[in-house]
């Protein structure tokens, strides 16, 4: 019987020693390593690429999203399960467009985590509810596509607190770049070039 070869990344060793324990009594599952940093994921990834990656979204140096892009680069064939405490709708579609598989919180159940590791590798989609309702009423968005979410008034408040794209993006635990993309996206939907000019038009609209 082949078994389903599991890395853990996560920089709290109690998180990583709790997944271990439960992945661990799986007769199927071999857990290949646990590591605190994407750095350390990434030599483990080079060296002997797992079947699924339990990567955790906030982590010291590079992020888990940026992580699952470069686990994606190197191991196609690794599937990547993101596993946080963290949920709103920015970063779960962040990490879908990363390409991970799937988006669970870690107040999970062993058996509902050790099912979605079972579901990634067949290649099936993972998600916990409160971030598969997140995705649907993204995906309803779409059809309004003038639409301001309520991630993107999250947005615009802090704009109009005058924070910088690096702070916002500390405060929503994305990347710096998926921030801008973000504020570009902002200024398209309020029809504006620039902050000043979006922080007006929300007040216009009534938004601020």
């Amino acid at each position: 019987m082949s078994r389903i070869r599991v890395l853990i990344v996560d920089d709290h060793q109690i998180v990583r020693q709790g997944l271990r324990a439960i992945l661990s009594a799986e007769p199927d599952f071999e857990v290949t390593g646990d590591v605190a940093s994407a750095e350390e994921a990434l030599e483990h990834v080079v060296r002997a690429p797992p079947d699924v990656a339990l990567v955790d979204i906030r982590m010291q140096g590079m992020s888990g999203i940026d992580l699952c892009r470069r686990i994606r680069e190197l191991a196609p064939g690794t599937a990547v399960l993101i596993l946080t405490s963290f949920l709103n709708e920015a970063l779960v579609r962040e990490c879908v467009q990363a390409g991970a598989r799937g988006y669970l919180l870690k107040d999970v159940e062993g058996f509902d985590l050790v099912r979605s590791v079972r579901a990634v590798v067949r290649g099936e989609a993972a998600l916990a509810p409160r971030a598969a309702a997140l995705l649907m009423d993204c995906m309803k968005e779409l059809d309004h596509p003038d639409h301001i979410s309520a991630e993107e008034l999250e947005l615009l408040r802090y704009i109009a607190r005058g924070l910088t794209n690096r702070e916002i993006a500390t405060k929503l635990y994305l990347s710096e770049s998926a921030v801008k993309d973000r504020v570009l996206e902002l200024f398209r939907k309020l029809r504006v070039k620039g902050r000043v000019e979006a922080v007006m038009e929300g007040v216009r609209r009534g938004l601020l």
